[in-house]
């Protein structure tokens, strides 16, 4: 008999970072929850950081998923701004850990592919797609619409996920 596994999604970033809750029972998805953890600009970056986790570690706490999923960053131009998103991904992936959860990770190219068909898509295509795949779907930001395809993405492939967890475990 199959269990229902929930997901969290996870689309980090310092100054917004979307996350999304779907149940996935085998190949049937339902749509939990989204929103939006927002920093506070005008705070140092350990204090935004913070506010990261504590908003991640309630989330995790009142809606109790099985596993998480985390957006691979791309490297852009501007150094100063990559390592800034590559410490907040670090937050976003260490609170499910500390929760024991196992975490994957996906490329952008990987979620966009699974959702909308190709590796390059715009925003425009994933929300579509997004409503599409769970009609029951609300997002309040750009960055909630990633965290419901990343959750999308890992449940189309948490087994070959899984199975690339114990492997480097191992």
């Amino acid at each position: 008999m199959q269990q229902t596994i929930r997901i969290m999604g996870i689309d980090p970033g310092l100054r917004r970072t979307g996350w999304a809750m779907v149940d996935a029972l085998g190949n049937s998805l339902r749509f939990v929850g989204s929103g939006t953890i927002r920093s506070d600009e005008k705070c140092d970056l350990a204090t935004r950081l913070k506010q990261l986790h504590q908003g991640l570690a309630a989330i995790l706490h009142d809606m109790k998923p099985d596993e998480a999923a985390v957006e691979q960053t791309f490297v852009n131009k501007d150094a100063v701004a990559t390592l800034k998103l590559g410490q907040a991904r670090g937050v976003v992936m260490l609170v499910p850990a500390l929760a024991g959860l196992p975490v994957a990770e996906y490329a952008p190219n990987a979620v966009k592919k699974t959702v909308i068909g190709v590796g390059h898509g715009d925003k425009a295509q994933i929300h579509m797609m997004v409503k599409v795949l769970l009609p029951k779907a609300t997002f309040d930001t750009d960055d909630a619409a990633d965290a419901i395809a990343i959750a999308i993405c890992h449940a189309h492939h948490r087994q070959s996920a899984a199975g690339r967890l114990r492997l480097a475990s191992a």
